[in-house]
């Protein structure tokens, strides 16, 4: 059984947000038009409390620079996807009609979460782990934002799983700190996860 994730297809995340993925929102025609050919689709998004700890206004610091946190390394983000505002929304184009689970992630306000199956403390699970084995998948297609950072940790966390894994390449979009995009695709390389397009999957 195989399941389509598509992952933080939000407002903030596509031009004009306040995060914003170069091209971020040429995912969505992709992305509605994968999630017709599968059973089973997940969202995640992106759930951040007011004050979250990896934004830089709450460290008095510039976006894109680093601190230590009690789980390691956080690049610090502008404020975005603040739970119950506009940019938190799925893009209004985004057939969510179609997902039959929404995990939201990154709610707790002291530690970040890039993967849709554990937080960055590497240790608290978002449930999705589960809810893909109770529903038999073996393999996970991921979509959406960003290939960088959390589609690329919800592919290595889905390999680390057990599950197989294949990100849909013209369904996803980089941010590219310092060259996080190129370092992203090999390292899901590295780890099996493979590489794949829309039309391979008609």
């Amino acid at each position: 059984m195989n399941a389509l994730i598509v992952i933080d297809v939000q407002n903030d995340f596509c031009p004009g947000g306040a995060l914003e993925v170069p091209d971020g929102d040429a995912v969505v025609g992709p992305c509605n038009q994968l999630m017709a050919r599968f059973d089973h689709v997940i969202l995640t998004q992106d759930w951040h409390p007011s004050g979250h700890a990896s934004f830089a206004s709450r460290h008095a610091r510039a976006p894109y620079e680093t601190v230590e946190l009690a789980y390691g390394t956080q690049v610090l983000w502008p404020d975005h996807c603040v739970q119950g505002t506009s940019g938190a929304a799925f893009h209004s184009d985004l057939d969510t009609q179609r997902a039959t689970l929404t995990i939201r992630k990154g709610h707790r306000v002291g530690i970040d979460s890039y993967s849709g199956f554990f937080e960055n403390d590497r240790t608290t699970p978002t449930g999705l782990a589960g809810a893909l084995r109770d529903l038999g998948v073996r393999r996970i297609y991921l979509a959406g934002l960003a290939t960088d950072f959390c589609v690329q940790y919800t592919a290595l966390d889905g390999r680390a799983a057990g599950f197989e894994v294949a990100v849909v390449e013209d369904a996803v979009r980089g941010i590219d700190l310092k060259g996080s995009l190129a370092a992203a695709w090999q390292a899901m390389e590295s780890a099996d996860v493979a590489r794949v397009t829309s039309e391979e999957l008609r």
